[in-house]
C-alpha cells in the first residue's frame, strides 16, 4: 500500500466532514446524511480491492 492511497482516503474524509457540517448548518440534514454515506462508499470501494490484494499475499505466504 502506498503512502498517496492513504492520503487519498484523508482528503475524502475532510471532504466529506467539511460538506457535512455546511450541510448541517443550513438545515439539510438529508443531504449531510446522504454526502455522509456516499463518502464511505466511495471509500470502501477504494480499500476492497486492496483487501483482496491482502487475501492473496496471505495465501501466497502460506501456499494455500
Amino acid at each position: 500500500m502506498d503512502v498517496n492511497f492513504i492520503f487519498k482516503i484523508a482528503a475524502i474524509g475532510i471532504i466529506v466532514a467539511v460538506l457535512n457540517q455546511l450541510l448541517s448548518r443550513s438545515g439539510r440534514e438529508e443531504y449531510a446524511m446522504i454526502t455522509t454515506l456516499a463518502g464511505l462508499v466511495v471509500v470502501l470501494m477504494m480499500i476492497v480491492p486492496q483487501i483482496g490484494n491482502l487475501f492473496n499475499y496471505i495465501k501466497s505466504i502460506f501456499g494455500l
